[in-house]
């Protein structure tokens, strides 16, 4: 779910509330989180989106408001939203950078490898039980063992994408439902009609405007999608991107009425460290527009990776994400200024095509010989089903490797200790987009891309300046 818009909205609407301190007043604060301090030169910002049967506040929802979010009666706190904001010290531009909710990292918190979205609700409960176990009362237990959930979930996605977080949010699924229709619902397009009953998605094709209740559904569907939880994501981006659009709206933020709906939603939803001066920093905001509000996804190296105990998890490597997400926030790569660059005659490319697309590898190699490098075997690949793209080499930090992922527009290079060391091998998947592709054509993509591009296209860019909602699947 995408309950980590209201936070979002605040962030990026907040300066033009003449009431934003009442506001600021009403929302939970936490401390002891174990946060930065913003000395990176930027704001970093962990939004969270819990399933919880709780307001901010700890109070249990209503028996409407539980029938509302079709809430089970399950105890634990699922993070199925999970969301780094990088925000410069100018304010003038923000970058949204969604997490899978099944990437599988080493998660803070003792529990070793992990599904990421397993490291609060997880460690939360095992040590709530511990402290139960030791004596403590039910309150003492559950505000000890929510610190050290959070906690957790903060070390998961610093040690994953090499950013220091300063700055920590969370809102409950009741918070996503209150603030889409406190704007009199979101407008959302899609491809194709959708039934999918797990989720309660039933929608026509087109565009249309959908209700709280509604947008939940739409954003929280992942079966009967061709990618999974990335498509999903891609559900949630560019919702957020609209309801942000539509928070923008003069009408809406000259409406008061609106605003206190949006201020009741936000102060019983949502929580904040309390080291945050939100104030300052929305002040930071003054020139921030809804165009300068990206929408971005971690590359992940299989999306239908399986652990040795046959639990299904997205695979990440975190040196292709931590070099990734410093390419999206313009940091230098550790390398000289005036390293050589490499020349791309002197490597040798086979292109194999796992995908569907006939011919496609053919193609692909076409556009690196056109690029310089050499020919290599062309043909299909017998390695097994494979999900996402990727260059193969025996290095994960390979400048070869790294040059031909360039090349075909910002792919994943994965580890592959069965090559050589003057190997390189591309494998060719059905969400391929880049040179030799028909995708290719359609947006444009040329080669000249950075590497550290999105490995998760078709799409043109999503942001909070576009014209309209932008159609999904």
């Amino acid at each position: 779910m995408v309950a980590i818009s209201a936070v979002l909205v605040l962030c990026l609407t907040g300066f033009a509330w003449r009431s934003v301190d009442n506001l600021i007043a009403n929302i939970d604060r936490i401390g002891g989180l174990g946060l930065g301090g913003e000395r990176d030169g930027a704001v970093d910002i962990l939004l969270v989106g819990v399933d919880s049967r709780t307001d901010a506040h700890g109070n249990p929802l209503t028996n409407a408001e539980r029938a509302m979010l079709h809430a089970g009666d399950e105890v634990g706190t699922n993070t199925d939203t999970i969301v780094l904001i990088r925000v410069p010290n100018d304010g003038r531009s923000a970058t949204a950078i969604s997490i899978p909710r099944d990437a599988y990292v080493d998660v803070g918190g003792g529990q070793g490898k992990a599904k990421i979205n397993s490291a609060y609700g997880a460690t939360k409960e095992t040590e709530r039980a511990e402290l139960l176990a030791d004596g403590k009362s039910e309150a003492e237990a559950e505000r000890a063992s929510t610190k050290s959930g959070r906690q957790a979930l903060i070390k998961s996605v610093a040690n994953l994408t090499g950013i220091t977080v300063d700055h920590y949010a969370e809102v409950s699924l009741l918070g996503f439902v209150l603030l889409t229709n406190s704007v009199g619902g979101v407008e959302v397009c899609l491809n194709q009609a959708v039934d999918e009953p797990m989720s309660g998605a039933d929608f026509p094709a087109g565009p249309q405007r959908l209700d709280g209740a509604e947008a939940l559904s739409f954003v929280r569907q992942r079966h009967d999608l061709e990618r999974g939880d990335i498509d999903r994501i891609v559900r949630q981006q560019v919702f957020m991107a609209q309801l942000v659009g539509q928070l923008l709206n003069a009408r809406i933020l000259a409406n008061p009425g609106k605003l206190s709906e949006i201020s009741e939603a936000v102060g019983r939803t949502v929580v904040l460290d309390d080291d945050w001066d939100v104030l300052a920093f929305l002040q930071q905001l003054k020139d921030l527009s809804g165009g300068k509000v990206a929408f971005e996804t971690i590359p992940v190296s299989d999306l239908n990776s399986m652990t040795s105990a046959g639990e299904s998890v997205v695979k990440v490597d975190p040196k292709t994400v931590q070099r990734f997400v410093a390419g999206l926030i313009g940091e230098e790569e550790d390398k000289p200024a005036d390293a050589p660059k490499l020349d791309p005659s002197t490597v040798t490319v086979s292109v194999l095509n796992a995908g569907g697309a006939t011919g496609l590898a053919g193609k692909v190699s076409t556009a690196l010989t056109g690029k310089g490098f050499k020919e290599g075997t062309v043909g299909n690949y017998a390695g097994g089903s494979v999900s996402s793209s990727r260059v193969l080499a025996a290095d994960a930090d390979d400048p070869k490797a790294a040059a031909v992922a360039e090349a075909l527009g910002g792919l994943t290079v994965v580890a592959d200790s069965s090559l050589s060391a003057d190997t390189v091998s591309v494998v060719l998947a059905s969400d391929y987009s880049g040179p030799g592709s028909a995708a290719a054509s359609m947006f444009d993509l040329d080669a000249t891309s950075s590497a550290t591009a999105a490995p998760i296209p078709p799409a043109p860019p999503i942001d909070a300046g576009q014209n309209g909602p932008k159609c999904v699947n």
